[in-house]
């Protein structure tokens, strides 16, 4: 497994030059004009995207919609995200993407991916106003994983909560949900 490739040129590349991507299994993102190229995950982060992913969106209320990666967030020209799961008031949704924040984001670190993570797509979630921003940390067997919240105050994130293993995330927003992070493993 290889890790991340960073593709620039001069200009910059757009949602065009994205959109031109081939289909290859690989997640391609637009950071800032840079298209971020990640390999496959692998089977832990996977179990915990579907785990967490299928449960929000069980108990999610109906104005809002649980996805998961691959599914576009296109905050401008130069930036085309894919959270490993979002979710999106309905209403903002598009057939082919969300033009704007997600409520909440929630990324799961790889050791290619943890930098960007917890780095510049905190950063641009927190400037196009993503109210609550989730990043697992999924450990490497028997250790367990470990979930840290975000809110956003004054447009920076504050870190909320640092769970692990059984420990409980009593979530409030986007909507009332607890969290258990090993719950999250398919053991």
């Amino acid at each position: 497994m290889g890790g991340v490739t960073t593709v620039s040129h001069g200009k910059g590349f757009t949602r065009a030059d994205l959109d031109a991507m081939p289909d290859d299994g690989r997640r391609y993102e637009l950071i800032d004009g840079v298209i971020i190229v990640t390999p496959s995950p692998v089977t832990r982060h996977q179990d915990i995207v579907l785990s967490l992913g299928a449960f929000l969106r069980a108990v999610s209320p109906y104005d809002l919609k649980v996805l998961v990666a691959p599914f576009d967030v296109a905050l401008s020209e130069g930036t085309v995200i894919e959270p490993d799961i979002l979710v999106a008031r309905r209403s903002d949704l598009t057939l082919k993407d969300l033009p704007t924040a997600p409520v909440l984001a929630v990324e799961v670190l790889s050791p290619s991916t943890g930098w960007i993570d917890g780095g510049r797509k905190k950063e641009i979630l927190a400037e196009a106003g993503c109210p609550s921003y989730w990043l697992i940390d999924p450990g490497v067997a028997p250790d367990p994983p470990t979930l840290t919240a975000y809110e956003l105050v004054d447009g920076d994130y504050q870190e909320l909560a640092v769970v692990s293993g059984n420990d409980r995330f009593e979530a409030t927003r986007p909507f009332p949900v607890i969290v258990v992070p090993h719950d999250l493993l398919d053991d």
